[in-house]
């Protein structure tokens, strides 16, 4: 896992089933917007669902 600071990057390398997301905060750091994908080969990846974590008040 990294964060640089703006972008959000987790990953899984695993024979047959990589996995991989990335996400972005807001502006004002209430929400988090990504998306996981996943991939068979590790070199063609498909989206597998978008996410929107919020922060709660």
């Amino acid at each position: 896992m990294t964060f640089d600071g703006r972008v959000w990057t987790v990953w899984r390398d695993a024979p047959n089933f990589n996995q991989r997301f990335t996400g972005t905060p807001s502006d004002d750091g209430r929400t988090i917007d990504g998306q996981w994908e996943m991939s068979r080969d590790g070199e063609t990846w498909n989206v597998d669902f978008a996410i929107t974590y919020t922060r709660e008040a």
